[in-house]
């Protein structure tokens, strides 16, 4: 049982590192924040929006529930938790898209 637990943060962490790294070297390149977005002048922009949000979307996530609810600068804690909930979840999706891809390149 704790095994599978491990495995399962591990695999957390794994897509928060992406995520955070992705989220990065994407606004590195264009010059601009991430957004979760689908967008583009062309197919391949779109398409190209659509897998940075997949793949940063955990990051962005995070950075969406840090973000000050009201004018007075509050955090609400509802939305805090709900973004984290949403955001470790995603994160265990792109973390297990990635080991397993890892794991099927290296053998």
């Amino acid at each position: 049982m704790a095994f599978e637990f491990f495995l399962a943060l591990f695999l957390m962490a794994v897509g928060i590192s992406v995520a955070g790294a992705g989220t990065s070297f994407y606004q590195l390149v264009s010059g601009q924040r991430a957004n979760l977005r689908f967008d583009g002048e062309t197919i391949l922009g779109m398409f190209g929006h659509l897998f940075m949000s997949f793949v940063c979307g955990p990051y962005i996530m995070i950075r969406m529930g840090l973000a000050p609810a009201d004018d007075n600068n509050t955090f609400s804690v509802t939305l805090l938790l709900l973004a984290a909930l949403i955001a470790f979840g995603w994160a265990f999706i792109t973390g297990l898209l990635f080991v397993g891809l890892y794991l099927a390149v290296t053998g």
